[in-house]
C-alpha cells in the first residue's frame, strides 16, 4: 500500500519522468498547471514528498518571488 495519497502519486510521478533525464528545477505553480492542480495543492505536499520519496530527490533550493525545487533521480 502506497504512503501517498492519489494527488501526492500524480505528483511524484510527473517529477519522476520530467527529470528521469538527471536534475531539473520547478516551481510549484509550473507543476501544477502541468497536473491541472493548484499551486497551493503542489505546494503544500512537496514539502512532505521531499521526506518521503525514494526514487527522486526533492530539495528546496530557493525562494525569490516563489519557491523553486530541485529534483533528481535519486
Amino acid at each position: 500500500m502506497s504512503n501517498f495519497d492519489d494527488t501526492e502519486e500524480r505528483i511524484l510521478d510527473y517529477l519522476r519522468e520530467s527529470a528521469r533525464g538527471g536534475e531539473r528545477y520547478f516551481r510549484s505553480k509550473n507543476i501544477a498547471a502541468a497536473l491541472e492542480l493548484s499551486a497551493k495543492q503542489v505546494g503544500t505536499r512537496l514539502p512532505r514528498l521531499a521526506e518521503k520519496a525514494d526514487d527522486v530527490e526533492i530539495e528546496k533550493w530557493g525562494r525569490s518571488r516563489s519557491t523553486t525545487w530541485r529534483v533528481e533521480p535519486a
